[in-house]
């Protein structure tokens, strides 16, 4: 067993070689305390938030369960997630709208519930979460539970404008083959906002959001030194920016935290870094636009990740439900300062 002292010399070389390769952990106290994190989650127990519950369940089930895996070579059960998604947003008051391109002659569509806001209408805030599943996998909580939390947004917001303009959007075509290539759904979007002109403030990323464990030895990471910054039990939501971004990640980290309702960890990282670019807002950051990742960490947690295995019953949806309850607060930050 380590001393204490050996422990404090070892955490100190790990911070020293992160911060030598760019990496920047968010929310570290000063002088050697301990990182700031939100208390133990307190457990769901109102009406609201027990049927919030029970419909962030209903949408995994039918995405991962009922439709299964979902992907172009899918293509009916790709469509209908997309019609599902539609529906559902439709059914929380919003008009969705489409963005409809051909990969492989076949079209495809981002889905876009479009808020306006009040007083900064021209101001956009986009909240993402893609739809469809990798190849061989049912995909529950990569990405049924992004898009679960997405709905869920859009029964809170679409008939609650903000100050600012509040997008929910649906990706398609985020996994392999069609990651970082021009087919990709978020790219597609991303560059059409660009090229109109778009003012879009904070873009962020619903990634692999439901799977928590309080086993010691649980989370793993890309890099060693980061476990002397980390927790070791995947209990915790993690916001992932790249150095351009760390001002909106400070923003929704602060924003998640003060709801108390999960632990949550941030990381300013450098692209390169393995995991840290791997979603939606790699397309916005492509772009210029500052950008985040909310996830689970899947790839360094999650026994399932983008295998057929990766079924609704292995969610955590108590665990769901209070990180879209955070996500929730965070978002009327964000649409507000």
């Amino acid at each position: 067993m380590r001393s204490d002292r050996s422990k404090s010399i070892l955490a100190l070389g790990g911070l020293v070689l992160c911060l030598t390769l760019g990496l920047v952990p968010e929310g570290m106290a000063q002088s050697g305390d301990t990182p700031a994190r939100t208390a133990d989650a307190p457990k769901t127990s109102s009406p609201e938030d027990a049927a919030m519950t029970q419909r962030l369940q209903a949408h995994v089930e039918h995405l991962a369960g009922t439709i299964g895996e979902r992907n172009m070579w899918r293509y009916a059960q790709l469509q209908a997630a997309a019609a599902y998604i539609e529906e559902q947003f439709t059914a929380a008051g919003c008009a969705p709208t489409a963005q409809t391109y051909e990969v492989h002659d076949q079209p495809v569509s981002n889905l876009i519930a479009e808020i306006p806001g009040n007083e900064r209408a021209g101001e956009i805030v986009v909240i993402g979460a893609h739809y469809d599943s990798v190849l061989g996998s049912p995909g529950a909580n990569d990405n049924a539970s992004g898009v679960a939390a997405l709905l869920e947004l859009a029964r809170r917001f679409c008939e609650q404008p903000q100050a600012r303009t509040l997008r929910l959007i649906a990706f398609v075509n985020e996994e392999p083959p069609f990651f970082k290539t021009p087919q990709m759904g978020s790219r597609v979007y991303a560059e059409a906002a660009r090229a109109r002109g778009d003012r879009i403030t904070a873009m962020v990323s619903l990634e692999t959001i439901g799977y928590y464990s309080e086993r010691e030895g649980s989370q793993r990471f890309p890099l060693p030194p980061l476990r002397f910054l980390y927790p070791t039990r995947g209990n915790f939501l993690a916001f992932v920016a790249n150095l351009r971004s760390r001002g909106l990640l400070k923003e929704a980290l602060e924003a998640f935290r003060a709801a108390e309702v999960l632990p949550a960890e941030g990381l300013v990282a450098p692209g390169w870094l393995v995991g840290v670019d791997w979603s939606d807002h790699w397309s916005f950051w492509r772009v210029g636009y500052p950008a985040i990742m909310v996830t689970d960490t899947a790839l360094f947690r999650y026994p399932h990740y983008h295998s057929p295995s990766d079924t609704p019953d292995k969610v955590d949806y108590p665990a769901l439900t209070r990180v879209t309850l955070g996500l929730e607060a965070m978002v009327m930050k964000l649409c507000r300062d």
